[in-house]
């Protein structure tokens, strides 16, 4: 059976595999997952989202199903607001962080978060076997729902302390990348009281300011604006919003692995005895956290799906990604970026210290990232050699290669696009260099082998 879903939900280039009647048939095949009920369907910034939403829309509707249309929304506002106000399921169209051609299609369960992998299974086996439902009776209707964007908001307040957080009067830059969050997080921060300095704040499919992805080397505006403002924070959304990468009030920029340390640890003393889940990629100084409060730490393999479902199962509290994804289990189980600023914005409230001061208490923490392009087969190459260079090593996802707790590197082909992505950990900052420089040089001869190219 062939596989449509990668990392996280279903993506293509729009016109070329990803084309209308490529949706049409995949829109089919979830309808015949769905069975019955009335969907919420949410789109992104994507130039083709708009599009592909009349297609999503008459497709349910063909196999018997109602639609409610939600409009341009982050993937969190959709996935909370298909829980909150019951619906049968959700469809959201986007494709997160990839280049500007691309899209795709994350189904949503009752619950409010991704579809299992098992789902996924089933829905690809519909797909590859058309396996469609007959429909027999009514078409379905097809009209607006506006409720999703202040059901999402008043969702995420109730969470935090807003009157705390409005006597701060937090001046926030928000670089919105031209992605959804543009949509929900300056209504966020005005209705918590924040002053608001806004960057690439419009709409804009082609996410001209600085790409769809917030990375070290796009976020320079970032940065400078919260110093030259003064502000006490900065936080950078991805194209759909669901993940966040803070900057401090130094103009410092936070890894993902750092923002979730500050968090949790914050949410631990509030709630000991309980659960984190996090992937293999993510660096080991949670384990330092966890300790003081009685907590205990579940690694899952890469993507948000496997945290998600895998909080759901152990009534987890907390989630995270290294790519900036949290997740907080009281909110709802998947990763969203406006929900992790308010409890930032919680965390500053009730300390009454700056960024920069409550990072100085964390574990040390020496985590990167890179990623080289490559086709699925030069990867699969890379990984293979390595295996045979470390037989002990963890091949649960890709390769983890561990030479003590705090040093080790992981390799793994990336389920979205065609790259492969390489992680580290280590004891330093000058240690983590050197380690990734070696391993990179490990790759790059690896792929030089004529026999495997790369893209």
């Amino acid at each position: 059976m062939g596989k449509l879903f990668g990392t996280n939900g279903v993506r293509g280039i729009f016109s070329e595999d990803f084309n209308l009647e490529f949706v049409h048939d995949l829109v089919l095949s979830i309808s015949a997952y769905f069975k019955h009920g009335t969907i919420l369907v949410g789109y992104d910034g994507r130039h083709s989202s708009p599009t592909i939403s009349k297609t999503v829309c008459d497709t349910l509707n063909s196999a018997g199903l109602d639609c409610h249309l939600a409009g341009l929304v982050p993937t969190p506002c959709l996935e909370y607001a298909t829980k909150k106000l019951g619906y049968d399921g959700g469809i959201m169209i986007t494709a997160s962080h990839n280049p500007p051609e691309y899209n795709g299609i994350k189904p949503v369960a009752s619950d409010g978060v991704e579809i299992s992998r098992d789902d996924e299974k089933s829905i690809e086996e519909i797909f590859f076997q058309k396996k469609w439902m007959e429909n027999n009776s009514a078409l379905g209707y097809t009209t607006n729902d506006s409720r999703a964007i202040q059901t999402y908001l008043d969702g995420i307040k109730f969470q935090v302390d807003v009157d705390k957080i409005k006597s701060k009067k937090f001046k926030v830059v928000l670089d919105l990348g031209n992605g959804a969050q543009i949509i929900t997080a300056g209504k966020l921060c005005d209705q918590l009281g924040c002053e608001v300095i806004m960057i690439n704040e419009q709409i804009d499919g082609n996410f001209s300011g600085r790409g769809s992805e917030p990375t070290p080397y796009n976020l320079e505006e970032l940065s400078s604006t919260v110093l030259n403002n003064n502000a006490d924070i900065g936080i950078a959304f991805d194209g759909d919003g669901d993940r966040s990468i803070f900057c401090d009030n130094e103009g410092k920029l936070l890894s993902g692995d750092k923002s979730a340390l500050l968090l949790t640890k914050y949410l631990l003393n509030k709630n000991p005895n309980s659960k984190i889940v996090t992937c293999l990629n993510s660096g080991n100084s949670i384990d330092e956290i966890v300790t003081n409060t009685n907590s205990s730490v579940i690694r899952t393999k890469v993507g948000s799906v496997e945290v998600s479902r895998r909080m759901i199962v152990e009534n987890a509290l907390l989630g995270f990604e290294e790519n900036g994804g949290f997740m907080f289990g009281k909110h709802n189980h998947v990763r969203d970026g406006a929900m992790t600023l308010a409890l930032v914005l919680d965390l500053l409230a009730d300390s009454g210290k700056t960024i920069t001061e409550e990072l100085q208490i964390l574990p040390s923490s020496f985590t990167t990232k890179d990623k080289i392009s490559c086709t699925n087969e030069a990867a699969n190459r890379v990984i293979s050699e390595l295996k045979s260079m470390f037989p002990d090593a963890d091949i649960t996802d890709g390769i983890k290669i561990v030479f003590d707790k705090k040093n080790w590197i992981m390799v793994r082909q990336s389920g979205t696009e065609p790259i492969m992505r390489i992680y580290g950990e280590s004891d330093s900052q000058k240690n983590l260099e050197v380690l990734m420089r070696t391993y990179l040089d490990k790759i790059q001869l690896i792929l030089s082998d004529n026999t495997f190219k790369t893209t």
